[in-house]
């Protein structure tokens, strides 16, 4: 895999929590239980796509600009997205996106456990 500090760089955001979903053989990484990102690997267990969820527009203008940017991989094609993980994205657009999937799901969650998710930060 191309990008083998996803996992550390999705677990340092406030409130993620982490699981292997053993019959998609995915590791899905959310906020108060709400995906945002998920690393799917193969029959081997080596990573294949890490998909995350963005603007529809930002989305579409990204994967005609990569070509190992695809819709989301057993996820709704107009908001997930996949990377290849042994694609040619460069890391700071990964991460970026992943940020931004991130914003999405966390400005859903109420005001007052967005404050908390923050307040732990500063802690």
């Amino acid at each position: 895999m191309n990008y083998p500090w996803i996992d550390g760089f999705l677990k340092e955001m406030n409130g993620v929590t982490s699981d292997f979903k053993e019959e998609w053989n995915w590791d899905r990484y959310m906020i108060d239980g709400k995906m945002f990102a998920a690393v799917c690997r193969d029959d081997q267990g080596k990573e294949k796509l890490i998909s995350m969820k963005l603007d529809p527009l930002e989305g579409d203008f990204l994967r005609q600009q990569y070509k190992d940017i695809v819709p989301g991989y057993y996820m709704n094609k107009v908001h997930w997205n996949s990377v290849m993980a042994d694609g040619e994205v460069p890391e700071d657009l990964l991460k970026d996106m992943l940020e931004k999937s991130y914003s999405l799901i966390f400005a859903k969650l109420p005001k007052k456990r967005q404050k908390e998710l923050l307040d732990e930060k500063t802690v």
